[in-house]
């Protein structure tokens, strides 16, 4: 798997990504996307998800590249399971 800690997604990549956003009261939200910038824009518009669209404006912090659907639930629910304090390390290692 590719870690990257970058805010978008190349267009046109294959595979899927994981991404963790922080949200304006400082809390950590985990998604799935083939495009993480779309993905964002829905965030910012309040259309993503029922979490993030009272938390506004979210940032991507971190995201990993999975070579399929499967492979980034799968990485989702890993990171979903992680401690607030784990999350964040994950976040710095980038």
């Amino acid at each position: 798997m590719t870690r990257k800690a970058a805010a978008a997604s190349p267009v046109g990549a294959d595979g899927w990504w994981v991404y963790v956003v922080e949200c304006r009261d400082g809390s950590l939200y985990t998604g799935i996307a083939r495009d993480v910038a779309q993905r964002l824009a829905a965030h910012q518009d309040g259309t993503a998800s029922k979490y993030t669209r009272a938390r506004t404006p979210v940032s991507v912090v971190y995201r990993e590249h999975t070579p399929s659907r499967s492979a980034a639930l799968k990485r989702e629910a890993e990171i979903k399971r992680l401690s607030r304090s784990r999350k964040l390390a994950l976040v710095r290692q980038g």
